[in-house]
């Protein structure tokens, strides 16, 4: 079997400032997850989530949420596997292109 496609959102409950009227981060999480599920069906995807203001114990995700934090970018920021697929206020086009390149085929 295949390593999933990792996707991760990096975000904090505190919406972000310059995201005002755009979804909280988690919000973006799940819908993230409904709308790709929509399209790809049971892909092998693995989600998580990265509160920001307190990461995992592992030196590459804290380093990431450390520039978020330092507002290097908008949050939530969406990562497809190494890949910046969206911040802020993420476009699904963008993230289903990427998922595509990665080689999953829409159900559709």
């Amino acid at each position: 079997m295949e390593e999933p496609i990792k996707v991760t959102v990096y975000g904090a409950d505190q919406i972000c400032a310059s995201c005002v009227n755009a979804p909280g981060s988690k919000d973006t999480y799940e819908w993230l997850q409904a709308a790709i599920s929509r399209k790809f069906g049971n892909a092998n995807i693995k989600y998580s989530y990265v509160d920001i203001f307190s990461p995992p114990e592992n030196k590459k995700i804290q380093e990431l949420a450390g520039r978020v934090v330092e507002e290097e970018f908008f949050y939530p920021l969406v990562i497809v596997d190494d890949e910046i697929a969206g911040e802020g206020n993420p476009r699904l086009k963008t993230i289903y292109s990427i998922l595509e390149e990665k080689g999953l085929q829409p159900e559709m």
